[in-house]
């Protein structure tokens, strides 16, 4: 009975160490150069085009509209070295036409995301394998 226990315990404490963890994105990525593409006097749809639907969208608030991003690395991206992300986001005031009069949170954006391939180009022109 001892040893049963013994070696249950000590499977259990080996495989405790190989715990696999994803990354967990949450939320839509946004760099700099994204975000100055909106400026004041754009309407719904255009921002929507640029930026994609927003993260969050208050029913009571229809005219704010909050892009917010966080990234946790798991263990292939830990061991890449991909640092996380926090604190990201950036909020667009519309008036009642539906037209931008206000953007917030340009400085908490990155310039280049981590984890993310810098652009749309280095996926299609990847190399084959």
């Amino acid at each position: 009975m001892q040893k049963i226990m013994l070696t249950t315990l000590l499977v259990s404490s080996l495989l405790a160490g190989c715990v696999y963890k994803i990354d967990i994105p949450q939320g839509t990525p946004l760099t700099k150069a994204q975000a100055s593409q909106i400026h004041v006097g754009m309407s719904y749809q255009q921002v929507r085009f640029l930026l994609g639907s927003p993260t969050i969208t208050d029913p009571l608030n229809p005219e704010r509209w909050d892009y917010v991003y966080n990234y946790i690395p798991g263990t292939y991206a830990k061991k890449a070295k991909i640092p996380a992300a926090h604190g990201q986001h950036l909020s667009i005031y519309f008036d009642k036409a539906g037209v931008v009069n206000k953007i917030e949170g340009l400085d908490s954006l990155p310039d280049a995301q981590p984890g993310l391939p810098p652009s749309k180009d280095a996926i299609l022109s990847a190399q084959p394998l």
